[in-house]
């Protein structure tokens, strides 16, 4: 009996612990890459985010970028 309610706290912290982990996104549009990048340095201090990474960018028209934000 104590090994099973061992095993279901080590599964409930395990899902806690991933769950705290998940990376989130942002994007962002701008007329430049540098307009595109600083409106998503504004969402990431919006969210609390201690840093972010561009994990992607197109171009057109305008330029789409994407981060993914680190807390």
């Amino acid at each position: 009996m104590k090994n099973i309610k061992y095993f279901i706290a080590a599964i409930a912290l395990t899902t806690i612990s991933f769950s705290s982990m998940a990376a989130q996104s942002v994007s962002a549009t701008g007329r430049t890459m540098d307009d595109a990048e600083a409106k998503i340095a504004v969402k990431a201090k919006q969210a609390g985010a201690t840093s972010y990474r561009i994990i992607g960018a197109s171009s057109g028209n305008l330029i789409h970028m994407t981060a993914e934000l680190v807390k």
